[in-house]
């Protein structure tokens, strides 16, 4: 019995179930919570204090924090990372 996925790449079974857009939106997403929560670290900075700079709600910071939460607009993104002296970059490839 052949296997008829073997040779195939990931990127490509995404494809062909329909998912690969939103698992990317959910890869960036991911990375982009992490790198906030770790520059939150790296500067001692509360949820609460980064909160108060973004003039929002702990729970819209919690939000912007969760990984699996893709609601989150690109304004919201831009304004935390510059606060945190970061920049966004976004690429069409």
């Amino acid at each position: 019995m052949k296997n008829e996925y073997i040779g195939s790449s990931f990127s490509s079974f995404l494809e062909e179930d329909g998912i690969k857009e939103d698992v990317n939106a959910g890869a960036v997403k991911l990375i982009i919570a992490y790198q906030l929560q770790e520059e939150l670290k790296e500067k001692h900075m509360t949820k609460t204090e980064l909160a108060q700079l973004l003039e929002t709600s702990r729970a819209a910071v919690n939000r912007l924090l969760d990984p699996n939460n893709d609601a989150v607009t690109l304004h919201t993104l831009k304004k935390a990372a510059t606060l945190l002296g970061k920049h966004i970059r976004l690429e069409l490839v």
